[in-house]
């Protein structure tokens, strides 16, 4: 089936970007109007996010999503075939606090959210980083598009290592220089294993492994932003949390500075987060413990 599906793919991705965006209007339309993709948990959680916008406010978000959802991927099939160059003159970065802490023989921890286009940033910073660049990532259970996926995050260098292989493999990765990227904002597989931390002023459970694997390792940590600066063009940010994960004062601090970043990139551009996965589905309860910030 790879064979007849991945050929199919590769014509479509050499279709210009004017008629791939065409396509994509067509399925935002679908997605948001006919389908109704997740529509009720999209909005429900641009309400807890954005209580203070009208109805209105928070559908023309919704609409907005869709589109970005849509172009995402549509983008994802033209890194098919898209070359470097072409790939470079869409994106752009800032990498001044990464080469520095690079400079200093750090390793370090990248971590991101769900914004798009996180396919354009996973090319872009395994092209430009001069370190093995490991990329965590969530295998695609229909087996044919997970090798598609995993042919196309792997273009230009990047080690994917699925969550289940973290720990044991890549040793003599984890063991020398190295940048790891994380999409830090899953919700844990259960309530009590996450750190409880208020997001968009919700008590919303995170990931405890992100901040754990950086004090454990001693290393910089950096977000990573997204801005859509315009349709099919890319900005992301790099920014300090910290050059040394191991010296954050008391448990919980490392992922509230992740938050508190992830929370201002998002308010920037709220149409620009994957809306449509339940980030709030659990619901905190006194015997979860404290809520740290």
């Amino acid at each position: 089936m790879y064979y007849l599906v991945y050929p199919f793919m590769y014509l479509i991705s050499l279709l210009p970007f004017p008629v791939l965006y065409g396509i994509s209007n067509f399925f935002a339309y679908l997605l948001n109007h006919v389908i109704k993709y997740r529509k009720d948990i999209v909005l429900d959680n641009l309400k807890i996010a954005f209580p203070g916008k009208t109805e209105e406010e928070r559908k023309k978000i919704a609409a907005q999503f869709y589109q970005y959802f849509a172009d995402s991927f549509i983008e994802t099939v033209k890194f098919l075939s898209i070359s470097k160059k072409q790939m470079l003159k869409r994106t752009s970065g800032t990498y001044e606090v990464i080469n520095t802490l690079l400079s200093e023989g750090k390793s370090i921890n990248l971590l991101c959210g769900h914004q798009f286009n996180w396919e354009y940033a996973n090319l872009l910073y395994s092209s430009e980083l001069k370190v093995p660049f490991v990329t965590v990532y969530l295998p695609v259970k229909n087996k044919v598009f997970n090798k598609i996926m995993f042919k196309i995050r792997t273009r230009f260098n990047a080690i994917l290592v699925s969550p289940a292989e973290f720990g044991s493999k890549l040793h003599h990765v984890f063991n020398s220089q190295h940048a790891l990227v994380l999409a830090a904002d899953q919700s844990p597989a259960t309530p009590k294993s996450g750190y409880w931390i208020n997001f968009f002023n919700r008590p919303t459970s995170f990931l405890i492994g992100p901040e754990k694997s950086a004090v454990r390792k001693k290393a910089a940590v950096v977000f990573v932003g997204f801005k859509r600066v315009k349709r099919g063009y890319y900005h992301f940010e790099s920014v300090l949390l910290t050059a040394d994960a191991s010296q954050t004062d008391k448990r919980g601090q490392l992922t509230c500075l992740y938050r508190d970043a992830l929370q201002k990139a998002i308010s920037d551009d709220p149409a620009n987060y994957l809306w449509s996965h339940r980030r709030f589905k659990f619901e905190w309860q006194p015997e979860y413990g404290n809520v740290l910030g």
